[in-house]
């Protein structure tokens, strides 16, 4: 079975969640994701001032073998972007937990409670 930090929430379409402070919610991919892509040649992230819904496709990640849209796990406002991952995408292949993609500024932090804790997304991927 595999690791999966536990003071994260993770998404069914494999995106990771940590809340900060002030409602702020960074997000990435799992490592699962990141390894089920393989290596990662380009990333197009949201623009900053974007308001995305919980659920809605706002980034895309394209590896060799193919390209994955990316869903926000809340809703509210894209606050910032991993800028360094535009030109170096392979940091997310390296470390998938350190390589954060963008964050948002949630209009309710309450959202989180509808992703899943580290056992059930491990028991979720292990299936």
């Amino acid at each position: 079975m595999r690791d999966f930090p536990e003071d994260l929430k993770y998404a069914a379409t494999h995106e990771w969640a940590k809340l900060e402070e002030d409602n702020l919610v960074r997000v990435g991919i799992t490592d699962f994701a990141q390894e089920e892509l393989g290596d990662l040649v380009f990333i197009e992230l949201p623009d900053i001032g974007r308001r995305v819904n919980s659920k809605e496709q706002c980034a895309v990640v394209e590896s060799v073998k193919t390209a994955s849209d990316l869903f926000s796990p809340v809703g509210g406002e894209v606050v910032s972007i991993n800028e360094s991952l535009t030109d170096e995408p392979e940091k997310v292949n390296e470390d998938a937990y350190a390589s954060w993609l963008f964050c948002i500024r949630a209009d309710d932090a309450a959202e989180l409670d509808q992703l899943m804790d580290a056992d059930a997304y491990a028991e979720m991927v292990e299936e």
